[in-house]
C-alpha cells in the first residue's frame, strides 16, 4: 500500500493525508487513486461521520498534480490522470459525509480544486491559496471554473484563475473562499472542535443537505466532464508542453511567437 497517501479513523473521523511534503504535497497518479479508495472507505464506514482532508508538514495543503512525474508525458496517461480525478470527485461530492479542508499552507493548483470540493475549510493563517493553470499551460476546469465564482463571486473567481496570484488565508475568508482562519498553533483545535460539533448533529440529516446544497451545482458536472476531455487535447499541445517544462525548469514560459 503507498505511503503516498495516509488514512486514519479514529472516534468518527476519517483522516485522509497527503504525505509527500518533500513535494509539496503534489499527488501523482497513483495518489489520485489512493484518495478516492480512502474516501470511498469513509463512505462505507458507518461509524464515521466527518472527514478531513489535509497534508503531512506546516509548508503546504497540497499544490496540485506533480508536473515533474510527467517528464514521460503522453496524452494516455493525462487521460487516466482526469479520469481518475473525475472518479475521486464524484466521490467526494456524493459520499454524503461532510468533509473538511485543514488547510495547513500552500493551497494551490489542483489542491485548491480539492479544497473546493471539501464542504469547508478551516485554514492556518500562514496559508496562502491560488490557481496556477494559465501561467503554466493549463485551466482548472476540475470543479474550480464551476464552483470558484460561487464563492467568490464571477469577478474575483475570474482575477483569481486568469491573474494566477497568491492570495493570503486573511484574503480568502474575507471572500468567502474559506470559512475559518486560525493561528497555525490553534489549526488542529479548531478542525476538531467542528469534527465534534459535526458528530452531535444528525448524520442522515448531513447528508440530506450536502445533497440539497449540492444539487445546483451538480447540474454542472457536464461541463466538469467535457472540461476536463478538453484539457486532455490541450496538454498534448505545444503550448501547454511549454508551460509544463518551464515550472520544471523554474523559468517563465514563453507561449507567444517572439517578434
Amino acid at each position: 500500500m503507498s505511503d503516498e497517501v495516509l488514512f486514519d479513523v479514529a472516534d468518527g473521523v476519517a483522516r485522509i493525508t497527503l504525505n509527500r511534503p518533500e513535494r509539496l504535497n503534489a499527488f501523482t497518479l497513483d495518489g489520485a487513486r489512493r484518495m478516492r479508495a480512502c474516501f470511498e472507505e469513509a463512505t462505507n464506514d458507518r461509524s464515521v461521520g466527518v472527514v478531513v482532508l489535509t497534508g503531512t508538514g506546516d509548508r503546504a495543503f497540497c499544490t496540485g498534480g506533480d508536473v515533474g512525474d510527467f517528464a514521460e508525458f503522453t496524452i494516455d496517461v493525462d487521460r487516466a490522470m482526469n479520469a481518475e480525478l473525475l472518479r475521486l470527485s464524484h466521490e467526494m461530492r456524493t459520499g454524503g459525509k461532510p468533509i473538511i479542508a485543514r488547510v495547513n499552507g500552500y493551497c494551490m493548483g489542483a489542491g485548491n480544486e480539492l479544497n473546493m470540493q471539501c464542504d469547508l475549510t478551516v485554514a492556518a493563517d500562514h496559508a496562502q491559496f491560488g490557481q496556477t493553470g494559465p501561467k503554466m499551460g493549463s485551466t482548472p476546469n476540475w470543479w474550480v471554473t464551476q464552483l470558484l465564482p460561487r464563492s467568490v463571486g464571477e469577478k474575483r473567481a475570474r482575477e483569481i484563475v486568469y491573474l494566477c496570484n497568491r492570495y493570503t488565508a486573511q484574503q480568502a475568508e474575507e471572500m468567502g473562499w474559506v470559512n475559518r482562519v486560525v493561528p497555525a498553533d490553534q489549526l488542529d483545535a479548531a478542525v476538531d472542535e467542528w469534527c465534534q460539533s459535526l458528530l452531535e448533529k444528525s448524520p442522515t440529516a448531513l447528508r440530506l443537505a450536502k445533497m440539497a446544497i449540492n444539487q445546483a451545482s451538480d447540474q454542472l458536472s457536464g461541463a466538469v466532464t467535457q472540461g476536463m476531455e478538453l484539457i486532455t487535447f490541450f496538454h498534448d499541445t505545444d503550448e501547454s508542453r511549454e508551460g509544463m517544462q518551464a515550472f520544471v525548469e523554474k523559468r517563465k514560459p514563453v507561449f507567444r511567437p517572439q517578434a
